[in-house]
Parts: C-alpha cells; structure tokens; sequence
C-alpha cells in the first residue's frame, strides 16, 4: 500500500481510496486497513460516515450501523476566491464493495447493501448550496442546483454484463465477476439523479465505458503489476477530469466530465477519450 500510494503522498496531493475483494487476505482486517489508509500522508479516506451523516433529520431516523468499512463522501468545492468556494461543485461517493460471502449455500462475491444504499441517497439529498459570494454577484450558476457525482467501487454490479450487447468505449476481455444479488444499486442511482458516472474495478483486463439508463460504468483497466493482465497488452490507468465552467467574473461550477486511459508504453499513449457528461446537454 505505502508503494502503490508513495507518489501521492511524495507529491503532497490529497487523495483517496477503496478496498478491493482481497485486500484482508493479509494480517490486517477490512476495518484496520480502512483506518490505516485514512490516516496515511495526505489521505482524505475515511473509515465509514459520521454519526451526524447516518441521521435523517428529517424523519428522525438514525442507523445504528452501515455495512461495510470506507463508505464515504468527498464534496469538491468551488475554486478558492469564487462564487463557489464554499458550494460544492463536484460529489465523489465511495462506497465498500465487500470481498467474499456465502448466499444460499453459494459462495459469491458480496454486495452494496440496503443501509450503504439508504446513506447515500440521505447524502445526495442534502442541501449543499451557500450564499452567493456578493463580490461575485453578476456571475450566474448555470448548472443544477444539485452538484453531479461520481461513484467508486471495486466489484461491477450485475447489470455491467449487459454491457457487452450495447456500443462501448474501451474493450470488453473477460467475463463480469459480480455477486448472484442484484441490490437495486443502479436503480438507486438512477432515482438519485446525480450520479452521472461509476468507476469500477475487479476485472482486470477490461477497460471500457458503456452507459446504463443515462449512467456510464467505466472499468480503471486493471492498471497495477501486483495482479494478473494480459500479454501483449499494456498496463492503463483511467484519469477523469472535471471542468469548471468560467463565468463572468470567476470560476463557477462543473460544466464538463470526461476520461481517458494512458498505456505504460513508451509514449505514455493517450486512449479512448471520451465526455462523460456535459451540463449543457444534462438531463
């Protein structure tokens, strides 16, 4: 862990991660890994949400517990100085995947379950707008209300398998290792409507994007030598860029999402880029 996330913390940069379906197969459990990785240089990881986030104020329920350990929301703000520096412009949900379960008397891969779902679509639900910086007050929002998310988790839902009948971006090499339950996680973030893009992982010599009801599931491409590839074919890693919008007088919100893969070859080779939403053309 320390090597895979060394350049980040050498570099100062904050950043975040999930677990995988073998990563407790060690000396650590899936909790003492979560907590060791949230307090990692320049980690904003976090073990599980907040009490506070696990109450809905508004029906007076609490969860007493949420399945899984590094289910987490990072909410990117606005730039520094700008209408939006204290809104924020851009969702990252995190949610723990699992590893291996028994279900029937089958052994599978596990799940998300109901009380991860239910977290979510409280967090998603939330008002995050602040006032209107007044030096800033001839700019406009031109965006929705409610910032665009993107997902990430380690084990594709069933639903990714459809994939291989519909036009994709990227290449579809191996068969989708999901669970035999199917837990409405799509369904979920279709009725969310923020969720414009899931990043998954899991299998490792598939790295294409294809959009399931309005929603693109991209694989990362299986990018690190500790695992199985494929010959002949070099390791990727997928980036995501989010653009802000420049408005009048200052930066405002997200206006455009997109990604691509860089190949570990010789020219560092640029693939497959793509717009993965536009708020010009948002539902």
């Amino acid at each position: 862990m320390f090597k895979a996330f060394g350049p980040a913390m050498e570099s100062g940069l904050p950043w975040a991660a999930i677990l995988g379906n073998h990563d407790q197969e060690s000396t650590l459990n899936r909790e003492e890994l979560m907590s060791l990785i949230s307090l990692m240089d320049y980690s904003v990881s976090q073990i599980n949400p907040s009490a506070d986030s696990l109450t809905n104020s508004a029906k007076g329920h609490k969860m007493s517990k949420i399945d899984g350990f590094g289910n987490y929301n990072l909410r990117v703000y606005g730039a520094p100085g700008s209408m939006m520096a204290n809104s924020s412009v851009l969702n990252l949900f995190f949610l723990d995947s699992g590893d291996r379960v028994v279900y029937q008397g089958i052994r599978t891969y596990d799940w998300i379950k109901d009380s991860q779902l239910h977290w979510l679509r409280h967090v998603s639900q939330e008002p995050q707008a602040q006032e209107q910086d007044p030096l800033h007050s001839t700019d406009h929002v031109t965006s929705p209300i409610t910032p665009p998310a993107l997902a990430f988790f380690h084990i594709p839902i069933p639903e990714v398998r459809q994939l291989f009948y519909k036009q994709i971006v990227g290449q579809f090499q191996e068969g989708v290792a999901c669970s035999r339950v199917n837990s409405a996680v799509l369904q979920t973030f279709v009725s969310m409507g923020d969720v414009k893009a899931v990043f998954i992982g899991h299998d490792h010599t598939n790295d294409f994007c294809g959009n399931l009801d309005g929603i693109w599931f991209c694989y990362g491409g299986g990018f690190g030598y500790h695992g199985y590839g494929k010959a002949g074919w070099p390791r990727r890693a997928r980036i995501i860029l989010a653009e802000l919008q420049k408005g009048k007088e200052s930066w405002t919100s997200v206006q455009k999402i997109m990604t691509w893969k860089r190949l570990d070859d010789e020219k560092m080779s640029k693939i497959d880029e793509q717009i993965l939403w536009d708020h010009l053309h948002s539902r």
